[in-house]
Parts: structure tokens; C-alpha cells; sequence
């Protein structure tokens, strides 16, 4: 083979599908090419999207309330029997034996044989004049009530942690879907060109048990999955510079791996290296504007107090901080993970008599917090705020191999559990939904996983029926194409 031949041979090896269905005369390359680079259609037309400035900001198709998500997850899922639901009938029934019918055909983490009911843990009264129920564990959120839509009759048909987060966030409790902060991010870009437009904020010492999937990007381009960041030194691992490279040579390095990014892309027609170059940049710029975004020592003592943060250390209320500092520059969706909410009973830790108390104290300030200063800066009314867990908890005292524990905590329950909202088009001082009285089951304007999904989604500009991507030869969405009939509940809606 002489050296002509072997460069013929060379080329053609460099040769994928992509080339072939970029250049085949039936338009089948257009069209692949096309879903690849993000453009997905339906009815509302496709989202067209520059491949190398992927998070240019965007205009809805139809009229929006929010702009913005902040989304608050107690990792584990607090107890709405010791928090929002309030069920003086469960309070009868404390200590008594549980009705069978509660027991028939059911599926529990770890409750076995009869486990005796359990009333309310702690004390509830009427707040604000819409007269929210509100338990005495968070007095300072009780203060906000008025500002605040509780949904009641929230259900799920998940029973284990993992699958129920990656039913909450992604839609379905399989790994490898697209979460709802890529798809927000995906289809209205980012207001700040130099931050992550889906930025992830943990406390509570680990991570949600479904792991980094529930805030990633799925199917979708990798540009839109979520970017954890870190309320205590750098944002984001290796942000700095090393030792002896400076500014300027990591510009010229920078630009040297771009030009050979660009050539490749020529080349080989994948979107995804131009992403990846659109992400090399991003961090680029990152290194001035995250280390000024995650600077909380900026903020004033005043509000330091409002918020009870400690700069330095990692928590549930420096994150909430750092929720309103990117609200306000720019950042489309923020997602917030606090781990350590499942109030088993099986340790003190886990107890509703100490942990479950302990939790509640260090997040009730910070979400008064969260809610009061959105409003005094003017983002309360185009920032959706979303708190929740991942389902809820048993009328029943929990009795691992059908024996009574020392401490006291309730099972898993995906029958029931409550979830508010507050701005972004939602209507404060409301209770949507019922629950029995026990808030066992969801009974009145129930309210699946999905239903919350489609109603995010036309808070931020979209019907959930249209906004989709193809995937090989499917048009996905949040709302689950395996599971028709998702609604907008309207009810929530101001």
C-alpha cells in the first residue's frame, strides 16, 4: 500500500453513520443532525439552539409566571403527619392497633405483622389569615404562610428512596432520564453566560441516594445536566489554577484545545464535541464569576441573622443563601439536597423525637429566610420555589420484624405526602388536596408526580405534552410517555 493509498484508507476509517446520514440526498442527515443538536418538535416548533453558545437565554412558547426554579429536597422525606398535615382523628387512634384495611395489599420498607397507629408527634396550629396548619417545629416558617401553596394529596407509586427521587426529579424511577433541571435549563438557556445555568447545592454530609442522576441530563445534550457546586472552598473542584500557570497561559492552552475541538467537530459532525467546548469555556470564565457568586461573607450581618449561616461551613441555610446570590445573577435552576430526613426510629438519629427535631431546626430560618429576602429584592413573584421529600410517611409506628422499637418513627408511605410551592405564579396561602383522616391515602385532587411536573412546566412557559426531544424515533418528555393522562393543576395556579 503506498502513502496516497494509505491516506484514502486513513479517511475512510475517520468515516462514521454520521457522515452517511449527513450526506445522503434523502434528508435523512438533516433531520439527524438536526435532533442532535437539540431541536425538537411538536407543535410549539423546534427550539433552535446554537451548538456553541448552547445556553443563550430563551423566550417560552406560551406566557410565563416563573423564571427561575429554587427546588428544595429533605432527602429521606420528612414526616407531613409532624409538619403540614394535621390529623386530630390520628390522634384518637394513637396506640391502637392498625386496621387491617391499612395492612391489605400494601408494601412497606420495613413494617411487618399489626404496628399500632401513631398520632401527631407535635403540636399544629392555624397560622397567617389563611389560617395554614402549621406544627410547632417550624415556627419561624409559620410566618410565611400566606406566601406559601401546600399540596396535600401528593402520591407516588414508589416505596424505596432511589427510585422515588428519580421519579420526583426525572419522571420515572429508571436511571438515565433527563432531570427537570436540564429540561428547564434545555429549553429557556441561562440569564448568565458565565455560571452553570443548573447549578446543585448538598448538605446534610452526603448525597440523595438515587446519586448524581437526579440531576442529570439523560438523553438530553451534557451541557444541561446539573453542576454540583460546594458551599465551602472552591465552588467547583480544580476551579483555581495550579501553581505557577497563569490566567493568561491557561487562556492560550484553552484556545490551542479548542482549535483541535473545532477540527474535530469538522470532522466527525458529533454536537457533543462542540459542547464540549462551549463547557471548556464556561469553566473559563467560572473562575472569576462562581468564586464571587459563592462568596457569602459579601452578604451584610443583617442578613446573615436572617438566615442563620455560618460562612465556612457547609449547611442547609449557607445553601439557601447561595440559592438567592444565583437567583439574582441569573441561573435558571437551583436545586438544593438535604440528606438525613427518613425518620425510621431505627436510632436517635433517626428518631421523631430527636433527629426529625434536630432537622427541623435547621432548615425552618433559612426557609422563612429563602422566601422573605426573594421578596424585598423583587424575585419572589418570577422565582418558583419548590420544598419536598420524596414520598411520605405511615400512619403507623414503625415495627422492624414486627417488634416495637425503643425510638419512635414512621415507615415509608407512598400514599400521601404534602408538597408546597411558593411564587412564581403559584397561589399563596392555599391548601390543595386532602388526604384521609389518618393522612394515610391521597383522597381529594390527588396529585401524581407528573401532574407536579406538567404544572412546573406551564409556571416556566411550556406544555408538557409538547415540549419534547426525539430519541430514537420517541418524542420524550418529563411527563413520562408511558404514563398518559399528566394534568396541570390548575387549582395551584394564582
Amino acid at each position: 500500500m503506498n502513502l496516497f493509498q494509505q491516506f484514502q484508507h486513513d479517511s475512510l476509517l475517520q468515516h462514521t453513520r454520521r457522515h452517511f446520514l449527513r450526506d445522503c440526498t434523502t434528508g435523512l442527515g438533516a433531520l439527524w443532525l438536526a435532533s442532535m443538536t437539540g431541536r425538537a418538535w411538536g407543535s410549539d416548533g423546534p427550539l433552535k439552539k446554537d451548538a456553541a453558545r448552547p445556553l443563550l437565554p430563551q423566550q417560552p412558547p406560551r406566557p410565563a409566571k416563573a423564571k427561575r426554579v429554587i427546588y428544595l429536597h429533605m432527602a429521606g422525606s420528612p414526616s407531613q403527619l409532624e409538619l403540614f398535615d394535621y390529623k386530630p382523628e390520628l390522634a384518637k387512634m394513637d396506640g391502637k392497633d392498625c386496621p387491617e384495611s391499612f395492612l391489605k395489599g400494601k408494601q412497606f420498607a420495613f413494617i411487618q405483622g399489626v404496628p399500632k397507629m401513631l398520632g401527631p408527634q407535635f403540636e399544629f396550629k392555624q397560622h397567617g389569615k389563611s389560617g395554614q396548619w402549621i406544627s410547632d417545629r417550624m415556627p419561624h416558617f409559620a410566618s410565611v404562610a400566606d406566601d406559601v401553596c401546600f399540596i396535600k394529596s401528593m402520591y407516588t407509586d414508589q416505596f424505596n428512596h432511589g427510585p422515588a427521587q428519580l421519579l420526583m426529579h426525572t419522571g420515572t424511577q429508571n436511571p438515565g432520564w433527563a432531570s427537570a433541571g436540564a429540561w428547564a435549563t434545555y429549553g429557556l438557556g441561562s440569564e448568565n453566560q458565565n455560571l452553570p445555568g443548573f447549578i446543585v447545592l448538598t448538605s446534610g454530609g452526603k448525597n440523595p441516594d438515587a446519586g448524581k442522576s437526579v440531576w442529570g441530563s439523560g438523553f438530553l445534550p451534557s451541557v444541561y445536566q446539573g453542576v454540583q457546586c460546594r458551599s465551602q472552598g472552591d465552588p467547583v473542584l480544580f476551579l483555581s489554577n495550579p501553581d505557577g500557570i497563569t490566567r493568561g497561559l491557561r487562556r492560550r492552552t484553552l484556545d490551542a484545545l479548542n482549535e483541535i475541538n473545532q477540527k474535530t467537530a469538522k470532522e466527525v459532525g458529533d454536537p457533543e464535541t462542540l459542547t464540549r467546548i462551549a463547557q471548556y469555556e464556561l469553566a473559563f470564565r467560572m473562575q472569576v464569576s462562581a468564586s464571587d457568586a459563592f462568596d457569602i461573607k459579601q452578604e451584610p450581618a443583617n442578613i446573615h441573622e436572617l438566615y442563620g449561616t455560618q460562612p465556612g461551613k457547609e449547611s442547609f441555610a449557607n445553601n439557601c443563601l447561595l440559592a438567592r446570590r444565583l437567583a439574582e445573577r441569573g441561573v435558571r435552576y437551583i436545586q438544593l439536597f438535604d440528606w438525613g430526613w427518613d425518620s425510621h426510629g431505627a436510632g436517635e438519629s433517626e428518631a421523631l423525637s430527636h433527629g426529625f427535631k434536630d432537622k427541623c431546626k435547621s432548615v425552618d430560618r433559612a426557609l422563612m429566610a429563602l422566601i422573605t429576602d426573594l421578596k424585598q429584592r423583587g424575585l419572589f413573584e418570577d422565582t418558583l420555589i419548590v420544598w419536598s421529600g420524596e414520598f411520605g410517611r405511615t400512619s403507623m409506628r414503625e415495627n422492624r420484624n414486627g417488634v416495637e422499637m425503643k425510638f419512635v418513627g414512621r415507615d415509608h408511605n407512598p400514599g400521601a405526602f404534602t408538597l408546597w410551592m411558593a411564587g412564581g405564579g403559584v397561589k399563596g396561602g392555599l391548601s390543595y388536596g386532602e388526604t384521609d383522616d389518618f393522612g394515610y391515602q391521597a383522597v381529594i385532587d390527588k396529585v401524581s408526580v407528573h401532574d407536579f411536573h406538567a404544572t412546573m412546566l406551564h409556571l416556566l412557559g411550556f406544555d408538557h405534552m409538547k415540549f419534547t426531544y426525539p430519541v430514537s424515533g420517541v418524542n420524550m418528555r418529563l411527563t413520562n410517555v408511558t404514563k398518559p393522562g399528566s394534568e396541570v393543576v390548575k387549582g395551584v395556579l394564582a
